[in-house]
């Protein structure tokens, strides 16, 4: 049997393939906006696409849907708006399109929002968005490899969003635009609410420049943003050296806020996403761990998470799972 995941990133469409082994493969942002990649092509290079049980996938906020939904009962590709998401990169609404008339069984993650039943109720009223979905994949993927009950998962990448989940459920979780930094993405501070009062900038402008690409002063395109201060950093940049300080600074602040208000003892820490797991270049997984293993051990997981969670959800739903660290599937 053969099931595949899906994650629909920031830079790029992220594809895990499980059957007798593990295959990953991405298609980078502008690749699908020059409508130069075919998902469907490219998965059937590695997969028969007859011999897929089930795919799992996830778009963009995921807030127009709040359980796991079969594809062809979902309405406008289960989003409110495409307004407040960040910069449009293109490309994830072909793929999306092209999986959905493809004829491969699929099924589609929603995000976390104020309409997601499992989440603590005063996060729900403190907060109308909590995550994308494909944060729900990554934190599978993080249940099915540790085992952990009571954990909080970070993905850090192009933003950083961190999930509490307690007894096996996703109880809350910081979105990119109220928490930490990310490399592109981070929270609105005051200067910008008066820039986006003053119709000097908007709100998705704003937010799409507020991670660490605001302190290190990098304005390039999001696919390139991260090798860009990377490269500065390694050459000694001092905007640079802060703007990475920065983030993990912010990193750090919001896992020991969720931790501080977690109900139940926290088993682990795991950390995720193309920055959360680096080790080379620069060590951002060490320097985390450093600042937070007194909560709880600190795990890493690779960056291929989000495709690889989609695709153990896309199995876990095709055996009969009826709910998902508290999301429910919908037949």
């Amino acid at each position: 049997m053969v099931f595949v995941g899906m994650d629909h990133g920031t830079t790029g469409v992220s594809f895990t393939v499980l059957g007798n082994e593990r295959v990953h493969f991405r298609i980078g942002r502008e690749e699908l906006s020059a409508g130069k990649a075919s998902a469907v092509e490219e998965l059937s290079k590695r997969v028969e696409i007859e011999s897929i049980e089930l795919m799992a996938i996830t778009y963009a906020m995921g807030d127009g849907i709040s359980a796991i939904t079969p594809i062809e009962k979902v309405k406008d590709r289960g989003i409110i708006s495409m307004g407040g998401a960040g910069k449009v990169t293109g490309g994830g609404t072909a793929v999306y399109d092209e999986i959905r008339e493809s004829g491969i069984p699929t099924v589609l993650i929603p995000g976390l929002h104020k309409n997601t039943p499992c989440l603590d109720p005063r996060f729900k009223a403190a907060y109308s968005h909590h995550a994308s979905p494909e944060k729900i994949s990554i934190s599978y993927n993080a249940y099915k490899e540790t085992g952990f009950d009571n954990m909080l998962v970070s993905d850090i990448s192009s933003n950083t969003v961190t999930m509490l989940i307690e007894d096996g459920q996703i109880k809350g979780a910081m979105d990119a635009c109220i928490g930490a930094m990310g490399i592109v993405h981070g929270p609105l501070d005051l200067e910008m609410l008066r820039d986006i009062d003053d119709g000097t900038k908007t709100a998705n402008e704003c937010f799409s420049n507020a991670g660490a690409v605001k302190v290190a002063g990098v304005d390039t395109k999001v696919a390139r943003a991260k090798d860009e201060i990377l490269k500065m950093y390694l050459e000694g940049n001092k905007k640079a050296k802060l703007a990475i300080e920065t983030m993990i600074m912010t990193i750090n602040m919001e896992i020991w806020g969720l931790a501080g208000i977690a109900n139940k003892p926290i088993e682990g820490i795991i950390l995720t996403g193309s920055i959360g797991s680096m080790q080379e270049l620069i060590d951002i997984f060490g320097r985390v761990k450093e600042n937070v293993q007194d909560i709880a051990p600190v795990v890493n997981l690779p960056a291929t998470s989000g495709s690889v969670g989609s695709a153990q959800i896309a199995e876990a739903v095709f055996e009969g799972k009826k709910e998902i660290l508290g999301i429910k599937v919908k037949g």
